[in-house]
C-alpha cells in the first residue's frame, strides 16, 4: 500500500456556507416568531388557571338548607383516610341525633385521594377546587369546622 491510500482529504471536511447560514437564519426566524406571538404565561394572582372537573383541593363540610352540618359523625371518612388526617369527636343528643362536636382535617397530612368524599354516606364532605392555600405556620393547616364550612375564603386574591 502506498501513502496515497492513507491520505486525508482536507477539502472535504471544510464547512460550506449553507451549513452555517441556513441554521442561523432558521434560528432567527424562530426567535422572531416567538417574540411577536401571544405569551402563554398567565399573570397569577390576577388570572387564575382553570382546574379540571375532577380536581381535588381543600375539603368542605356541606350544610343543609337550615345551615346545620350534614355530617352525622359516623366516622367512615376518618376510618378510610390512608394517612389518618381526619379526626372526629362525635356528640349525640338525647333524641339520638348525632353530629360532630369536633371535626379536624390536617391538610398537610392529607394526600387528597378523595376516599373521604366517596365513603361519606350523606355527602357531607367534598373536595373543592381551591389549590393555592399557603401559610407560614403549620397550625394554620389544621382545619376545624369553621374553616371547613367555607374553604373558598382561602383563595389567594393578590395585593
Amino acid at each position: 500500500m502506498s501513502n496515497r491510500d492513507y491520505a486525508v482529504n482536507v477539502s472535504g471536511r471544510r464547512t460550506q456556507r449553507g451549513k452555517i447560514v441556513l441554521p442561523l437564519l432558521k434560528g432567527l426566524a424562530y426567535t422572531l416568531k416567538n417574540f411577536f406571538s401571544k405569551p402563554i404565561t398567565i399573570q397569577y394572582p390576577t388570572q387564575r388557571r382553570e382546574v379540571r372537573e375532577r380536581w381535588r383541593g381543600l375539603h368542605r363540610l356541606n350544610v343543609d338548607g337550615q345551615g346545620t352540618l350534614k355530617c352525622v359523625a359516623c366516622g367512615l371518612c376518618a376510618k378510610i383516610c390512608p394517612p389518618q388526617a381526619i379526626r372526629i369527636v362525635p356528640y349525640e343528643e338525647e333524641g339520638g341525633t348525632r353530629f360532630p362536636k369536633e371535626f379536624y382535617i390536617d391538610e398537610i397530612r392529607c394526600i387528597f385521594c378523595g376516599f373521604c368524599q366517596e365513603a361519606c354516606p350523606v355527602g357531607a364532605i367534598e373536595l373543592t377546587k381551591v389549590y393555592d392555600y399557603v401559610d407560614y405556620d403549620r397550625q394554620d393547616f389544621q382545619f376545624d369546622i369553621t374553616k371547613l364550612k367555607d374553604p373558598e375564603q382561602f383563595i389567594f386574591k393578590g395585593k
